[in-house]
């Protein structure tokens, strides 16, 4: 009977605790709410206006590189203010740039002199004397022996042009009184072809027959 109403005293000592309400859960989201996105502030002038979107943005086939968006072209009027400085129609193209390289320019003259002097091939002579001027302008004997392989294949105009520049070069150089003579024995030779054949003059017509 103790027992009893011992196990009795227990139950209902538990029974409150088991019946108390349950928090009440947090309402469910709707999934119709739209979550609006966080933007950030635009940036503006000093006059209050938006700048321009950055234009290798809007086209995604266009490179983000800075080179795409640098105006590289000249200022309005720099042709009128510049005039020489336009590239020849005949320029326009890739030029080949050689380096300065004196060592490589007297090889070719070394060889130059052995087409010139020895195998008497002055179109081999005259490309190395020429390639020996690109490694080294204004090298004197390159332009003098140059000038020699030019008169020897008569082209008298040029050669008279590359006598009158080592004279420029080294005006008492070892090669000054060949190239004097040789200007003179051109300037020779133009007034000698621009004067006309004297020709036999016709006889009278009236004389009579002997």
């Amino acid at each position: 009977m103790v027992l009893a109403l011992t196990l009795a005293v227990g139950a209902a000592a538990q029974e409150p605790s088991a019946q108390a309400p349950a928090k009440n859960p947090p309402p469910p989201r709707s999934d119709t709410e739209a979550v609006e996105p966080q933007t950030e502030p635009q940036a503006t002038t000093p006059s209050g206006k938006v700048p321009p979107a950055n234009p290798a943005a809007t086209n995604p086939n266009e490179s983000s590189s800075r080179s795409t968006i640098i105006d590289i072209s000249p200022p309005v009027g720099d042709a009128q203010e510049h005039p020489d400085s336009e590239v020849p129609a005949d320029l326009s193209g890739t030029t080949e740039l050689h380096p300065w390289n004196p060592h490589r320019a007297e090889k070719n003259i070394e060889v130059g002199d052995f087409y010139f002097k020895v195998r008497k091939n002055y179109s081999a002579a005259e490309s190395r004397y020429r390639e020996a001027l690109l490694y080294k302008p204004n090298d004197a004997v390159a332009t003098f022996r140059l000038a020699q392989v030019l008169e020897l294949t008569d082209r008298p105009s040029e050669a008279r042009q590359y006598y009158q520049a080592y004279l420029k070069i080294l005006p008492h150089g070892p090669y000054a009184v060949d190239s004097h003579k040789a200007l003179e024995r051109l300037q020779t030779q133009s007034q000698n072809q621009s004067q006309p054949q004297s020709k036999d003059s016709p006889k009278d017509s009236s004389e009579s027959p002997r």
